[in-house]
């Protein structure tokens, strides 16, 4: 290699590099271009994480690819923007309106998830922040729509079942063709205005205390049942037993007794016939 270098005696002169320096040159180009494949395979290896998926964008446009968890090799000019598909939980408290117009406070809770299969189209057109655009308001929607069909009585009592899986039916409706998978709607809690509560609760009372007396009336007219039963059955006996006794069978089991008590060892005064029955007395010496 041959390279002029300008002089301040002549137009220039030759500078020549050895072998060595050719050597040199060659290993720091061969170890610049390690480094840049280094550069280029770590910018290019993306990790996701347990319970997430990576949705892929080429400059800012959504490809539509979605990496399922673990380790991928993807092109380093894509980005990778992780969703979590776990289950989410979300708590509301409102004041909702009965069908009385009254307000009540409830307390719900909202199971829901990210559909993986969806996740682009989540992210297309919802972006990250979906649970505050679109899950949030869409509950507190559901929630005023379905109390404000049932009574607070019912509420409070032995709706909730009901209130609840309309609501996560009106939920469904809604955020299933946006990606957003529904699990579950609990009502944690419902707190009336105090003086329904009182009288709701007054007439819960009134009706235990009902069931309580019938209860007991039932119970005094079975045990009057069986006593009337037993009674029959002791009547049906002593006529039974009074047809089956006679006269003339009195008189046997009179003589067999006397029979047995004269021949005993005690002593005894035995009186022979009696104005009656015929009998003989049997009188014990004092």
């Amino acid at each position: 290699m041959t390279i002029f270098q300008k002089g301040p005696g002549d137009m220039g002169s030759t500078l020549r590099i050895g072998p060595g320096r050719r050597l040199l040159a060659f290993g720091i180009a061969r170890i610049a271009g390690l480094v840049i494949l280094l550069i280029l395979v770590w910018t290019s290896v993306t990790s996701v994480p347990t319970g997430h998926v990576g949705v892929l964008t080429l400059f800012g446009k959504v490809t539509g690819e979605v990496l399922p968890e673990g380790i991928h090799l993807v092109n380093p000019l894509k980005d990778v923007h992780k969703l979590s598909v776990q289950t989410q939980a979300m708590k509301e408290s409102a004041s909702v309106p009965s069908t009385e117009g009254l307000i009540m406070a409830l307390d719900t809770s909202l199971l829901f998830r990210l559909d993986r299969a969806k996740a682009a189209q989540v992210f297309q057109t919802i972006g990250r922040d979906y649970v505050a655009r679109v899950v949030e308001p869409n509950l507190r929607s559901a929630i005023r729509s379905v109390t404000s069909s049932h009574s607070a009585n019912a509420l409070y009592t032995g709706a909730r079942e009901e209130v609840a899986m309309k609501i996560q039916d009106e939920l469904v409706k809604v955020l299933g063709p946006r990606g957003i998978i529904v699990e579950n709607v609990l009502l944690r809690d419902v707190q009336l205005p105090a003086m329904l509560k009182s009288s709701i609760e007054a007439k819960q009372q009134a009706e235990q205390d009902a069931l309580r007396m019938s209860f007991v009336l039932q119970k005094e007219k079975q045990e009057a049942e069986r006593k009337r039963i037993e009674a029959q059955g002791i009547a049906d006996f002593q006529r039974i037993v009074a047809q089956g006794i006679s006269t003339q069978l009195l008189e046997w089991k009179g003589i067999e007794a006397t029979e047995k008590l004269a021949t005993s060892a005690n002593s005894k005064v035995v009186i022979i016939g009696s104005a009656r029955t015929g009998l003989p007395l049997i009188l014990e010496p004092k």
